[in-house]
C-alpha cells in the first residue's frame, strides 16, 4: 500500500485546525516536495486486491493532494474558479479545474472529476467522501491536517461528517422559520445521501450533536457556496 508519510507531514505543517492552508509558506519552503511525491506514483502499480478501506484512504488522499498541488503550482490565486479579465465565466473555469485529465498515477491519467465520480462515488459508494475531498475553496469541507489511513479511515470519515454538519457555516437550522439551511453539497450530491437515508434532514440529524426537530418534511434552503481560496495568511 502507498506510504502517505510525505503527504501527512506536509498537511501537519501547513494546514491548521480550521482547514486553512498556508500556501505562501508551503510554496516558499517546500515547493517541489508534494509534486515529487505525486510523480513517484506514475511507475507504481495499483493493487487490485485492496480493501475498501485501503481504496478510500488512497483516493481521498490523492484527490486532495492533486488539488493542493495544482493550487501550489498556480499560487498566488484567489479562487479555483478565476475570471481572467472578467471574460471567462465560472463554468468554464470549473471545467478547466475539475475535468482535465492531467494527473498521472499507476500508469494512468486521471481528472479530479473522474476520481470523485467514477471511483469514490460510483465504485466505492461512500457518501461521507463529500465531507473529506477538498476543492481548495472556503465552501468545501475543511481539509484535514493529516492523511487518511486505511486502519482509521472509517473513524476519520465519521469525524469529517460530524465536523461538517455541526459547523454553522455549513449547516444551520432556523427555529423561527423551521428552515434547514444547508451547504450546496447536499443539493449537488443529494442522491448519494439518499442512498443511506430517507431524506436530507434525516441524514443530517444522524450526525447532529444537538437534538433538532428535523424530519423528512423539514424545509431546506441552500447556502451561498464560497469559491474563494481556503488559504491561511501567516
Amino acid at each position: 500500500m502507498l506510504d502517505f508519510t510525505v503527504w501527512d507531514e506536509l498537511l501537519r505543517r501547513y494546514v491548521n485546525e480550521k482547514g486553512l492552508v498556508n500556501y505562501a509558506a508551503w510554496k516558499r519552503e517546500q515547493p517541489q516536495v508534494l509534486a515529487n511525491w505525486l510523480s513517484s506514483l506514475q511507475g507504481m502499480e495499483l493493487n487490485s486486491d485492496a480493501s475498501s478501506s485501503e481504496q478510500l484512504a488512497l483516493w481521498i488522499n490523492l484527490y486532495n493532494a492533486f488539488t493542493i498541488a495544482t493550487i501550489l503550482e498556480k499560487y498566488p490565486i484567489k479562487s479555483v474558479l478565476p475570471k481572467i479579465f472578467d471574460r471567462i465565466p465560472n463554468w468554464i473555469a470549473f471545467l478547466w479545474f475539475f475535468q482535465r485529465r492531467i494527473y498521472d498515477a499507476f500508469g494512468k491519467r486521471y481528472s479530479l472529476a473522474e476520481i470523485e465520480n467514477q471511483i469514490l462515488r460510483q465504485d466505492l459508494k461512500e457518501p461521507r467522501i463529500h465531507f473529506a475531498i477538498v476543492c481548495a475553496s472556503v465552501g468545501c469541507p475543511l481539509l484535514r491536517s493529516q492523511a487518511y489511513i486505511p486502519e482509521l479511515v472509517e473513524q476519520q470519515l465519521d469525524e469529517d461528517a460530524r465536523r461538517f454538519i455541526n459547523n454553522p457555516d455549513k449547516v444551520r437550522y432556523d427555529s423561527s422559520s423551521g428552515i434547514l439551511y444547508c451547504n450546496k453539497i447536499f443539493k449537488w450530491y443529494r442522491q448519494d445521501f439518499l442512498s443511506v437515508a430517507n431524506s436530507i434532514p434525516e441524514y443530517i440529524h444522524s450526525y447532529l450533536e444537538t437534538d433538532l426537530p428535523l424530519t423528512a418534511n423539514t424545509a431546506i434552503a441552500y447556502l451561498h457556496y464560497d469559491w474563494s481560496l481556503n488559504q491561511r495568511i501567516s
